[in-house]
């Protein structure tokens, strides 16, 4: 029998001392028409987020957060606010104060050229609090009276007037007593209307006032209020006279 030896393989070739001094080939160019694919080193850099979009995203972060916070805590102090401000509104709720004249004096008209006219006047004012927790402060008060829509008396100042809570008082100014320039018509229509026995008049008090409950204090509002009234005159008489229609005064703040 022959022997069968396996082949043996050639040796390998020594290795070459300059390879690591050598250039690296570089790689075959692309055919024509082929578009060049992306290294993996390419690739990586193209999707990692680059030092100026960290440091722009951090520095939006850091300042977007404090404002946030900071609408948020505005928003709930003025929903806290709201709530609070609405809840003593229903529990307080302040009415406007209610006017009645109750009585009235007359002490005459006189009449003199070119016209002037003198008129005295008391009226009993009665004033009423209606609120239960407010108790009301009236300043810089002051009374006229109006004929025909033109006054008859110069304004009057009455003294300022604290009303605790849900209580009443009365008060009796004396207006007038000094002559006034008027029109003719309002001299004759006071005339007139003497000698008929009835004189409608208008008494105005205006001022300003404000409410009060606890600790709180409210601003001070303009008050305008208006009293029309009937007089029961007889020509020649002086003193307390009779209402012949005294409807509650309209009170404007």
């Amino acid at each position: 029998m022959a022997d069968w030896q396996s082949p043996t393989s050639p040796p390998p070739p020594p290795p070459d001392p300059m390879a690591a001094f050598r250039r690296p080939s570089p790689p075959p160019p692309p055919p024509p028409g082929a578009t060049p694919s992306p290294s993996p080193l390419q690739d990586h850099r193209h999707h990692l987020p680059s030092e100026k979009h960290c440091m722009a995203a951090g520095k939006n972060y850091g300042s977007h957060a404090p404002k946030r916070a900071i609408c948020s805590c505005i928003t709930i102090f003025l929903l806290l606010a709201g709530i609070t401000l609405l809840v003593l509104w229903l529990v307080y709720r302040p009415h406007k104060p209610r006017f009645t004249v109750i009585g009235a004096a007359f002490y005459g008209f006189n009449a003199t050229a070119p016209p002037f006219l003198t008129t005295t006047l008391q009226f009993t004012i009665h004033i009423r609090n209606p609120n239960r927790r407010v108790s009301i402060h009236y300043d810089r008060l002051s009374a006229f009276v109006l004929y025909r829509n033109q006054a008859i008396t110069a304004p009057i100042m009455l003294p300022p007037l604290h009303q605790d809570r849900h209580s009443a008082v009365s008060v009796s100014p004396m207006i007038g007593g000094s002559p006034l320039p008027v029109s003719a018509e309002v001299v004759n229509g006071l005339a007139a209307e003497e000698s008929y026995g009835v004189v409608g008049v208008r008494l105005v008090v205006q001022g300003r006032v404000r409410w009060k409950a606890g600790a709180i204090r409210t601003a001070r509002y303009g008050m305008y209020v208006k009293c029309d009234l009937f007089l029961g005159l007889k020509k020649g008489f002086v003193g307390q006279v009779p209402l012949l229609a005294n409807p509650p005064c309209v009170v404007d703040i």
